[in-house]
């Protein structure tokens, strides 16, 4: 019955379901049951996409329809899905991910969608040196962060464009030949459908260097096994390293609460009835200041869902210094400062107001006239020594008539 009922929608609403759970499976995580469901709507988009012939190889972008741009996902999604599945041997799913994933790319090759960089690069192939993977790793990032901005730029302008349609409707009646000016935002769904394949072709390059490396991994794996005897994968012994591995991340995030120190705090009221005493360091306040996340939009604009995540996103951090401190705390510690000072000023005021400071200064003048008298008779004798033995007089071999 579900075959049936998913042979009955239409291409349309049939992507749009898959779109929805790709994007569901890729942000939050999604279960086994509704991957299988993705794989298989994704499938049939697929096979409607070949009886309907909406491609051809004699095409090129300029030449596909705005409405049919977002069938070139498919391949890609179906990927990205399948690779998410589990409870099979993996390596029966990494090929079929690994054969989709180059058929997409193959596709946006000929179709010029692909950027130069990887052309080059998968031209050269394993050849090339670890400077040039590291630029091509480089400018894949770059492409990708322009392809995600561009995509919220687009986004807003569409709301805003949106928001100022409904408000000229609500204010003036529309004209004859002014609803095809108020809905006409066919470029606009282009470039955004074409940004969307771009950004895409970044993400299936990186999926497709990372499952080939767990290929080899798990090849690397299998012959070693081989090698000991042992002619197949032991799944429980696998499946115990998993719940070692996945109990070891829980202890470890447990005890982050605990070995992490505690957060600054950034708010001056708040530093201030600490330190008077109306508040505690541990209760909490109303301006909590996060710190400022720079890493890719992807991680950044969703969710931090976990550790391993957020070291992601802090990953790419600025070149500049950041601050050490806010404006609150430096005027926070430029108070304490002037309390210290007028506190060493009351202190020095209550000594000069002393009753043992007035009588010493009261007794004082005899000692210092005494001194002083010295101090003056030991500078005349000085003077009196400095004429008679003028400056050089001793010296005579260092003048030259000496």
């Amino acid at each position: 019955m579900g075959e049936v009922k998913m042979e009955e929608i239409p291409l349309p609403a049939l992507f749009e379901q898959a779109r929805k759970i790709h994007l569901t499976a890729t942000e939050s995580g999604a279960d086994q049951g509704l991957v299988r469901k993705g794989c298989e709507a994704l499938e049939k988009c697929e096979d409607m996409i070949s009886r309907l012939g909406l491609f051809s190889s004699n095409e090129t972008k300029d030449d596909i329809s705005t409405a049919n741009l977002k069938y070139i996902l498919v391949p890609c999604y179906l990927a990205e899905l399948n690779e998410k599945r589990s409870g099979e041997d993996r390596m029966q799913i990494l090929k079929p991910s690994q054969a989709k994933l180059k058929e997409f790319l193959l596709f946006c090759e000929a179709m010029e969608l692909v950027p130069e960089e990887e052309l080059q690069g998968s031209a050269q192939g394993s050849s090339n040196s670890f400077a040039d993977r590291r630029a091509l790793k480089v400018a894949r990032f770059q492409h990708q962060r322009a392809a995600e901005a561009k995509l919220i730029e687009i986004k807003e302008r569409k709301e805003r464009r949106g928001r100022s349609s409904k408000a000229a409707a609500l204010s003036t009646p529309v004209e004859a030949g002014e609803e095809d000016v108020l809905d006409d935002d066919g470029e606009e769904e282009r470039e955004a459908w074409l940004t969307t394949i771009s950004l895409a072709i970044c993400k299936a390059f990186d999926l497709l260097d990372m499952l080939k490396k767990e290929e080899e991994m798990l090849s690397a794996i299998k012959e070693m096994q081989l090698k000991e005897g042992n002619k197949e994968f032991s799944q429980d012994a696998l499946d115990n390293r998993t719940k070692k591995a996945e109990a070891w991340h829980r202890d470890a995030a447990a005890r982050a609460r605990y070995t992490k120190p505690a957060q600054p705090i950034t708010c001056a009221t708040f530093a201030q009835d600490v330190l008077e005493g109306r508040a505690k360091v541990s209760q909490a306040h109303d301006h909590k200041h996060q710190p400022l996340i720079f890493g890719p939009q992807s991680l950044v604009s969703g969710s931090l869902t976990s550790e391993r995540e957020r070291m992601a996103a802090q990953v790419f951090q600025p070149v500049h210094r950041l601050p050490t401190m806010s404006i609150e705390e430096a005027g926070l510690r430029e108070m304490q400062m002037m309390n210290r000072w007028q506190e060493r000023t009351a202190k020095m005021m209550e000594e000069a107001n002393s009753a043992w400071y007035k009588d010493n200064r009261n007794l004082g003048p005899n000692e210092d006239d005494e001194d002083g008298d010295a101090a003056q008779d030991k500078a005349r004798a000085w003077d009196d020594w400095k004429d008679d033995n003028p400056r050089g007089a001793g010296n005579k071999k260092l003048t030259p008539c000496g």
